[in-house]
């Protein structure tokens, strides 16, 4: 076993904007109707800053999934990805699918199995999966009551026994459920996060069976591996975290580095305050340990069950940990994160793909799969 303790300024190259460039680089052309805002210098408290507490929300019925309801958190009507919290009831099998764009897999309550494919075998609370695009899903069944976080790059064909398509899951339908019931949508670009917020859901909520104890998605007392059982998920309280031995209240596990679109998932323990820093592309995140004291969040943080969306070019100057218990939180990051001293002042850093790629190497940490090997099974068309 490698514990590496990884200072991330030896791993990230520096960027010095021109003077001439040193004003415009911060602005936006139109930002709310007024040009030459600087990128969200203020927020207004309790705004509509990005933040959805997925237990305060129902659970939704999906027709193409008897069995299976959703909590639904973001839709991009620019791509089409969706994120939902998804439940599957005990004894549940999903009808055969196929995913016309990548997914990825948090599991924080029961035990699913996958009983055919790749990705075949059982996983539970804590792990982390991910699936490319053009996948065919077979046999995937709950073992208990399983509740998991699913991000769909694309819409789910469902298929008939004949393999032909009998209907889809698409981000417009998670749109329309969600506006039927009154579910204001995450707000995906700075622009719309810097408006009015919507009315807040007033429906009944469903409670979550993870919320019972989250702890255990995220504090489980694992040994540390170097190698994986299946290259498509792993166990995350399996890996190593990667520490700045200068800076240990910031810990990094690292599960899947794309170098096709420079995604990096991860999870976070974040004990200390993050420096200043612009995120370059957007990012997500779920909490499942502690409370976050946010840009313009309530003074007790965001706890377990919350989701963000971070828009690209959205910005935080002291985001930190609230209370005494150890901040955790899933992330995906979808483009580099510019760091520096404070709003004006010269980048210090970028952290890319690459540098968490040298993060992972020297931690020995095993990164999963993004594609299926040699896999032509899935195509739901002759090959041109």
């Amino acid at each position: 076993m490698v514990r590496a303790r990884v200072r991330l300024q030896n791993l990230v190259s520096s960027i010095v904007p021109s003077e001439c460039a040193a004003e415009n680089w911060q602005t936006l052309a139109k930002h709310d109707g007024v040009k030459g805002a600087t990128y969200n210098p203020e927020w207004e408290p309790l705004g509509f800053e990005g933040a959805v507490d997925s237990k305060t929300l129902p659970f939704i019925d999906i027709p193409q999934m008897p069995g299976t309801s959703m909590k639904p958190l973001r839709v991009s009507r620019e791509t089409g990805a969706f994120t939902v919290l998804m439940k599957m009831k005990a004894g549940t099998t999903q009808p055969p699918h196929v995913l016309l764009g990548m997914s990825d897999t948090f599991i924080i309550s029961g035990k699913l199995t996958y009983s055919k494919g790749p990705m075949k075998g059982e996983i539970g609370p804590g792990v982390w999966g991910y699936t490319p695009a053009g996948a065919k899903m077979e046999g995937n069944t709950a073992v208990e009551d399983t509740e998991y976080v699913a991000t769909f790059h694309g819409p789910i064909a469902f298929l008939k026994a004949d393999g032909s398509v009998s209907g889809l899951l698409t981000g417009a339908d998670v749109m329309n459920a969600s506006h039927k019931r009154g579910i204001p949508l995450i707000p995906l670009s700075l622009e719309d996060a810097m408006k009015e917020a919507p009315p807040k859901y007033s429906g009944t909520a469903d409670a979550l069976k993870a919320s019972e104890a989250w702890r255990s998605v995220s504090h489980g007392d694992k040994p540390i591996i170097t190698e994986l059982t299946n290259p498509h998920y792993v166990d995350t309280n399996a890996i190593p975290w990667i520490v700045d031995p200068e800076a240990p209240e910031i810990g990094l596990k690292i599960m899947r580095i794309s170098s096709e679109t420079g995604t990096v998932s991860l999870m976070v323990r974040q004990n200390g305050q993050a420096a200043p820093h612009y995120h370059l592309g957007p990012s997500d995140f779920f909490i499942t340990s502690g409370r976050i004291g946010y840009r313009a969040g309530p003074p007790e943080g965001y706890g377990p069950g919350v989701y963000f969306w971070e828009p690209a070019g959205a910005r935080h100057e002291s985001t930190q940990r609230v209370g005494d218990e150890d901040l955790i939180y899933t992330a995906n990051v979808y483009g580099p994160i510019q760091f520096d001293s404070g709003v004006g002042t010269p980048p210090l850093l970028v952290q890319s793909w690459m540098q968490y790629l040298e993060a992972a190497k020297a931690a020995n940490t095993p990164l999963l799969a993004s594609t299926f090997p040699g896999d032509a099974t899935t195509l739901l068309a002759p090959a041109m």
